[in-house]
């Protein structure tokens, strides 16, 4: 905007606002020179309301009859307005001093700014939400592949079991398949896509089918170790709920569904889908069969009838979900991501948490066992967040725990809690903000990623402890890792919450960082700028959704980076991105 423009309108708007607090009162209003009100308004000198001035009467605006320091500022804002004001009919007729029109030229021309920045603000936006609005709908995830007439997938027997892929401390997780043609091509295609090149063969209508191969396993089945829940159905269901927090709408139509329509209100929350968290295709309970390696790897819980010694429930709860190759452990064990690599993975996890974030959930066990990895077709790792066991999900809280006493948990892995749960003290007041704990843990998190020990793992003087380290304890990211990927995991591992940014905030800096890197360069960017850049990758992003099959998966972050939009979220990052870039390379 020209600065004749904004000088303008700045005038304009300064004198409204002088004639308005200088206008003669009207009978309706009660505005009016600064002069001592008549008996009419029953106020007088120095003395309280008459008996006119009942509750419903407004006294004036600008102080009288408040106090006399009231009185003292309101008369001396009268007086600057007033000067202000003669200082303007001055200038109109053309006789002002040099120092009366800078005074005034100066106001006018701040008041025309101001506004301006204004309408910027709200023109960006209304950008953001439009953008927003456009990939929330594009960003749909693809229909469940088990949701057909035929796969109910609600009993154990119609599953093909293989062999183990792990186990925790509460369950055992094996590779699993439905060993039934499709019906359709589409459910077939639909079934592929779960895991790539190892889908079931669909043959097209009229031709023979070749000899039979080996299963596949699309699908994994987690057993949970049933110690204390009971053998009732509605009794696993209530223990376990935690685990049923990422299920599905269609997971819940069998016999849990039958069960959660008695679910009190204020139970554990249903998660929204996210392409970064895990989705339970099917909930259901069982008895416990006798799976390969249950007699080595887990003859403790196993019930009586299948181990003497075993102390565990004839029935339990079974979760299918999608089978993955890896976990983040297994993949970071093998691999080596390149800088850019690791800073997108990085982000995946930040959109993830920030999911959860959203939606009121905590999940309180990250850590890189629990956070599975699948392929694209450039070799790109794709991460989602699994494990739900530890999570705070409670409708009635939040992600504000009461922490009344030592019995309340906490959640688990106390090596990746956040400073405000570890160092949390129980009282009858006391209460644990978890709205940024796991945002603190993807902070260490990335350490691993970038290829460095965890420092809140392991022994020695070189582990840090969340109960008790300092910021200068934290070692150093290497020169090769990106400078804003630095900042940025210094400012996720702050004790303070309040100096934490949210995980919205840090997963926006990082898309920032990685797509506008040519646009944030200048200084003092413009917001008409940034809305222009926006405008360009949603069509650079919707062309490339459009002509790829299987997006990769850069374009599936800046999907999800537009889809979760929003103006003041992305002014925050772009402020600690010019922050960091201006400040001296020794700071940092």
């Amino acid at each position: 905007m020209a600065v004749r423009q904004a000088l303008g309108r700045g005038l304009q708007l300064g004198r409204a606002l002088l004639l308005r607090f200088t206008a003669k009162p009207g009978p309706a209003y009660g505005w009016g020179r600064p002069e001592r009100p008549g008996p009419a308004a029953g106020w007088g000198r120095g003395e309280r309301p008459g008996p006119a001035a009942g509750p419903g009467t407004e006294p004036c605006r600008l102080g009288l009859g408040l106090p006399g320091r009231y009185r003292f500022f309101r008369q001396s804002v009268a007086g600057l307005a007033e000067r202000l004001q003669r200082q303007f009919v001055v200038r109109a007729r053309g006789g002002a001093g040099p120092c009366g029109r800078a005074v005034f030229l100066a106001f006018g021309l701040g008041l025309g700014l101001i506004e301006e920045k204004q309408a910027e603000g709200r023109r960006a936006a209304s950008a953001c939400e439009e953008i927003q609005a456009i990939f929330t709908q594009k960003n749909k995830l693809l229909p469940d592949p088990l949701d057909t007439r035929r796969w109910q997938g609600f009993r154990l027997e119609e599953y093909l079991i293989g062999q183990s892929i792990g186990k925790g401390c509460s369950a055992a997780v094996y590779e699993a398949a439905m060993p039934v043609l499709p019906q359709s091509l589409e459910e077939a295609e639909s079934l592929g896509q779960l895991l790539p090149g190892k889908g079931p063969e669909i043959l097209p209508r009229g031709e023979e089918a070749p000899a039979p191969r080996a299963p596949a396993f699309p699908l994994a089945i987690k057993m949970m170790w049933n110690i204390s829940a009971g053998s009732s159905s509605e009794a696993i269901f209530s223990t376990m709920s935690q685990e049923l927090v990422p299920a599905s709408r269609v997971a819940l139509a069998g016999e849990y569904g039958a069960v959660t329509d008695r679910r009190p209100k204020g139970g554990p929350k249903q998660l929204a889908p996210h392409p970064n968290i895990i989705r339970v295709l099917r909930a259901f309970t069982s008895s416990v069969p006798l799976l390969p390696g249950a007699l080595v790897d887990y003859p403790d819980v196993l019930p009586p009838r299948l181990h003497p010694a075993g102390l565990g429930h004839g029935r339990t709860l079974f979760l299918v979900m999608k089978n993955y190759p890896c976990t983040l452990r297994q993949y970071l064990r093998g691999n080596t991501p390149s800088p850019r690599l690791a800073t997108v993975m990085t982000l995946q996890l930040l959109e993830g948490v920030d999911h959860l974030v959203q939606q009121g959930v905590a999940h309180r066990d990250l850590k890189s066992d629990n956070i599975l990895v699948e392929l694209d077709a450039d070799g790109c790792p794709w991460l989602v967040i699994t494990d739900f066991g530890c999570c705070l999900a409670d409708e009635r809280v939040g992600l504000q725990l009461p922490f009344t006493s030592w019995y309340v948990d906490r959640g688990g892995n106390g090596c990746l809690m956040a400073p405000e749960v570890s160092t949390a003290c129980p009282g009858p007041r006391a209460v644990i903000d978890y709205s940024k704990a796991d945002a603190w843990a993807v902070g260490a998190l990335a350490y691993e990623i970038f290829g460095l020990p965890n420092p809140f793992y392991g022994q020695g003087r070189a582990h840090l402890e969340s109960r008790s380290y300092q910021e200068a304890q934290l070692p150093a990211l290497p020169e090769w890792v990106p400078r804003d990927v630095r900042c940025l995991v210094r400012l996720l591992l702050q004790r303070e919450v309040c100096k934490r940014p949210s995980a919205r905030v840090a997963a926006n800096v990082l898309h920032l960082s990685l797509w506008g890197e040519h646009t944030l360069a200048p200084k003092n960017l413009k917001l008409d700028k940034m809305i222009a850049w926006l405008l360009q990758q949603s069509a650079a992003t919707l062309l490339a959704n459009r002509l790829t099959e299987k997006n990769c998966v850069e374009t599936k972050m800046k999907m999800l980076f537009l889809a979760n939009l929003e103006y003041e979220a992305l002014s925050q990052a772009a402020l600690l991105l010019d922050s960091w870039r201006a400040a001296p390379r020794q700071l940092l």
